[in-house]
């Protein structure tokens, strides 16, 4: 995922508290150490830890909350909504991209 975002052009910034680098780019150990805007948080974790994250893009004012496919949280979903996030769920972004593009996997 992060290589196909950046081949086609997006900025991706790694947060993983375990690694200070992400194929070199600089990887933050949360949403709130990233010293620039974020707009789409793109949450690679199980279900039950989606909420700390969620509560994080809401104080950083992302705009979109992403939850990849298999993942799905209603709760933080709602409190993502009701900050005036928009929210996906259970989706790939990858083949998300390629479908809006008309290009099959």
């Amino acid at each position: 995922m992060f290589s196909y975002l950046r081949e086609q052009g997006y900025r991706v910034i790694p947060v993983n508290p375990l690694f200070s680098q992400v194929l070199g780019e600089t990887s933050y150990p949360d949403l709130v150490a990233i010293p620039e805007k974020v707009d789409v948080v793109d949450i690679f974790r199980r279900a039950e830890d989606v909420p700390p994250v969620v509560d994080q893009a809401i104080s950083i004012g992302a705009k979109v909350v992403w939850m990849q496919q298999g993942v799905v949280n209603e709760a933080a979903a709602s409190r993502a909504r009701e900050a005036g996030l928009q929210v996906v769920m259970d989706k790939c972004m990858r083949k998300e991209h390629l479908r809006m593009r008309g290009i099959p996997e």
